[in-house]
């Protein structure tokens, strides 16, 4: 098999009609982005450049995407990916994250809170993780990781990317 036979099985051109607007809650994110990104894992703040790029996968019953820091073609600190499939049963997504580089998985629920998305799950590490989609517009958005160890800790800000739309 070729790449690209398996691209074309992979790659959608969009929802099918019965789920289209199950899937607005992301479908707007659907194409290239650049990010400058804020690590603040460890309590000092790095600032890095990034792109990310989101489509329609599985049929369009699904959203994947691809985060990448920093831009290629520098060697990477981060390249992850995203699957998020909507479940009708529990009125939410579900959303799994996996960075093999860095060993890093995360496995949520998201769901529109107001104006934003927020995505409730936790790591590989065992901690908490809330990663927020905030400030969207049709060409930008805030996205703010958070981790606690337990219910009773405050949320605290690991990462931040500030996204800009490139082209669909």
């Amino acid at each position: 098999m070729t790449i690209s036979t398996f691209l074309a099985a992979l790659a959608s051109e969009g929802p099918p009609a019965d789920r289209a607007k199950d899937m607005d809650l992301y479908g707007w994110l659907i194409g290239s982005w650049d990010m400058e990104t804020d690590h603040h894992r460890d309590g000092t703040i790095q600032k890095w450049d990034g792109e990310c790029h989101f489509g329609w996968v599985l049929e369009g019953r699904a959203i994947q995407d691809i985060w990448i820091r920093p831009r290629r073609p520098a060697p990477s600190t981060m390249y992850g990916t995203t699957l998020r499939v909507f479940d009708p049963a529990i009125g939410g997504w579900h959303i799994i994250w996996s960075d093999p580089l860095n060993q890093d998985y995360s496995r949520q629920i998201g769901r529109a809170e107001g104006k934003d998305i927020v995505q409730i799950g936790d790591d590989s590490r065992g901690l908490q993780a809330r990663w927020r989609f905030t400030e969207i517009t049709a060409d930008s958005f805030h996205w703010i990781g958070d981790e606690r160890r337990a219910e009773s800790d405050p949320w605290r800000v690991t990462y931040e990317h500030f996204a800009r739309r490139t082209g669909f």
